[in-house]
This record gives C-alpha cells, sequence and structure tokens, in this order.
C-alpha cells in the first residue's frame, strides 16, 4: 500500500514543491480537521480508473439483485467482526448478552430471509449497531488530575454512542470516546481511500452508500466490514489509558474535541 503523512487539525501551509514531491514519491497526503473528518488527500500517485472495476460498480449498483447481495455480505462481514469485538474487548454485562444475541439473530435473518431492500438491510444493521454499541456502556474510564480539572459525570465510563448534536450525525462529539472514535475512523477512511484508488476503483460511484454530492461513497461502502476491527482498538486503548482532562477540550457549544498529543496518540494508534 502507498506511503501517507496524516496532518492533524492546525495552521500553516505547504508549497507545490512539496505537494510535486509526494507525488514523485507516492506518499499521499491527508489533512484531518478536529472533528474527525478528512478535509483533503493530495499528493497521492494519481487517480487512474481501472475501466474493469469501475464498470463492474456502476453494474453491481444499477442491478438490484446484484447490489443487495454486495450490500449483504458487507453487513454480515461487519456483524461477525462485530462479534470478535464483543467477544475480545467488552465485558460481559445483560446488554452485552442482548448485543450479542442481536449479533447473532440478524446474521440469521440475513441468510434464512434476507431483506430485500437496502432500506430494510439498514434498519436491520441499525437496530443490531445500537444494540452492539450500549453494550458499550458502563467501561470505567480511568483518569488523572480530575481535582485541578474537573470533568462531567458521565466521562467516567463510556457512553451513548450518538450525539446530542444530531444536526451533524455523530461528528460533534459530546463524550471523549466519541470523538476518539472519529479520529480512528478517519485514520481507517484514509487507509482505504489510498488502497481504493490506487487499485482503480472510483471513490464516488457507492453500492449500498449513494449520493449526488461527490463525496467518497465507495470507501464508506467498503470501511463496514472494518469499522469493529477499529472500534476493537478504541476500547483496548481507552481501558488501558489513564487520561488527563487537558487531553480533551470542550468547546463553548458542548462539543468534545481532542487535544493535538491525543489526536496524535490517536492516529498512531490505529495505523498501527
Amino acid at each position: 500500500m502507498p506511503e501517507r503523512i496524516i496532518l492533524l487539525d492546525g495552521s500553516g501551509s505547504l508549497s507545490f514543491d512539496v505537494l510535486s514531491w509526494l507525488a514523485e514519491q507516492k506518499v499521499s497526503l491527508i489533512r484531518i480537521d478536529w472533528k474527525g473528518d478528512i478535509v483533503c488527500v493530495a499528493g497521492a500517485s494519481g487517480y487512474s480508473a481501472n475501466p474493469h472495476r469501475v464498470r463492474w460498480q456502476l453494474e453491481t449498483r444499477e442491478n438490484p439483485g446484484l447490489r443487495n447481495d454486495f450490500c449483504r455480505s458487507l453487513i454480515a462481514q461487519k456483524i461477525k467482526a462485530s462479534i470478535v469485538t464483543l467477544e475480545k474487548s467488552v465485558r460481559r454485562t445483560d446488554k452485552w448478552d442482548r448485543a450479542m444475541n442481536s449479533a447473532h439473530s440478524t446474521l440469521t435473518r440475513l441468510d434464512v430471509n434476507p431483506p430485500e431492500t437496502i432500506s430494510e438491510l439498514r434498519v436491520l444493521e441499525a437496530n443490531c449497531a445500537a444494540s452492539y454499541f450500549r453494550s458499550w456502556g458502563g467501561i470505567p474510564i480511568q483518569w488523572r488530575g480530575t481535582g485541578r480539572r474537573p470533568i462531567p459525570d458521565n466521562w467516567l465510563s463510556i457512553g451513548p454512542r450518538s450525539s446530542p448534536y444530531h444536526s451533524a450525525g455523530n461528528r460533534n462529539a459530546a463524550h471523549p470516546v466519541n470523538a476518539i472514535l472519529n479520529y480512528a475512523y478517519a485514520t481507517l477512511e484514509s487507509e482505504i481511500r489510498i488502497k481504493a484508488i490506487s487499485e482503480g476503483y472510483d471513490p464516488t460511484i457507492g453500492i449500498m452508500h449513494e449520493g449526488n454530492d461527490g463525496s467518497s461513497k465507495f470507501i464508506f461502502d467498503l470501511m463496514e466490514p472494518e469499522r469493529p476491527r477499529v472500534d476493537r482498538a478504541v476500547v483496548d486503548f481507552v481501558k488501558t489509558m489513564v487520561f488527563d482532562p487537558a487531553d480533551f477540550v470542550i468547546r463553548s457549544d458542548g462539543v468534545c474535541r481532542l487535544n493535538p498529543e491525543m489526536a496524535r496518540m490517536v492516529v498512531v494508534r490505529m495505523s498501527t
């Protein structure tokens, strides 16, 4: 896979000479903002679509049967990986039992009586994911220095994945673990984006994720089975770290963001 450099939120400038050198060295430059969104990708080896792979993307998206099969496969892989994360990294509780039951029953449904539309598949996956993330609730988070810098009570353990700032989905995190997850997912996105483009796929031709805004919908497709691997790394990271309140910043609107050093630690951990 081509090498990559990840720049975290900040200020500064790069010259065209630097971008040219990156392209010559086949090194991709990815900039991630404070929310964990990829702002830009530059300096890659160049996008040269493989016509056979792009044709496969188009034909799969336009054929309902092929599209459903592809999407069901993605979700089945994701749920199987979620089971591994539950088994290896999440403590056993009643919520854990419900998450495992939901995962296994969803896999059975996908095999025996699969949804006929992508919308039905999305609902099925969303319900399973909600149970999966609820099982994380209550995992304790270790802190130091809270006498000097008090933290909200709900930062003492992992809370809900959803954000109260619904207008931005989960991107505007209100909890440290969700802010970490956003950065971790951005690292995954950059990894898959570079690989998909280098193999000749068109990142804008999504099969499960659709849209006309020109964004990398196909990358979001490919991310689905890999998300539980990132989840597992994040949960293990949180369980072994002793955080300081200074690792995070609460903005005036209540949104939680990582400080630059914590963001770097997360990116390095996810990259390895």
